[in-house]
């Protein structure tokens, strides 16, 4: 019995323990998850990022619920394979990858470098965010301490 045929009708259950709907459908590397009592949504989530159980008949991903419902919807059994990479930053969904070493880079390789995914989501860089509290740019935290320091037990709010 093969994947496609084992994880149709298996519960999907993110990363923030939200259900967010069933597989209805394998397709190429993606599973077809469908949501929704009357209005149903169709999402691709690539499998890389799934782990079925087959005990529970679930499968378990490693990403919120949240991702998973900004993701390229599947109309009319169409399925964008490389707008679903690209969504859930795997190479497969970037003909250049910056991640590009020296090696092969496989389709379910991360297409961004830490840095790039911060910026890309309104995160500070962590070495911007490093240099800046070395420059003692940071803003202070409570009781004037910059926030690096924990606060004093002992001193009142």
């Amino acid at each position: 019995m093969g994947t496609r045929a084992v994880m149709e009708g298996y519960e999907v259950i993110t990363s923030d323990d939200r259900k967010v709907g069933h597989v209805v459908e394998v397709t190429g590397d993606n599973l077809i998850v469908e949501n929704g009592l009357l209005l149903k949504k169709r999402h691709a989530v690539p499998k890389v990022l799934a782990h079925e159980d087959e005990s529970e008949q679930v499968v378990r991903l490693s990403v919120s619920s949240e991702l998973v419902d900004a993701s390229p919807k599947a109309e009319d059994g169409q399925v964008d394979h490389r707008a679903v990479a690209e969504h859930y930053g795997l190479a497969a969904g970037d003909p250049a990858p910056a991640t590009e070493g020296y090696g092969d880079v496989l389709p379910d390789d991360p297409a961004r470098t830490a840095e790039q995914e911060e910026l890309r989501t309104g995160i500070e860089p962590a070495a911007q965010r490093t240099a800046r509290i070395r420059e003692g740019q940071s803003d202070p935290g409570p009781h004037g301490r910059p926030p690096s320091i924990p606060p004093d037990p002992h001193e009142g709010p």
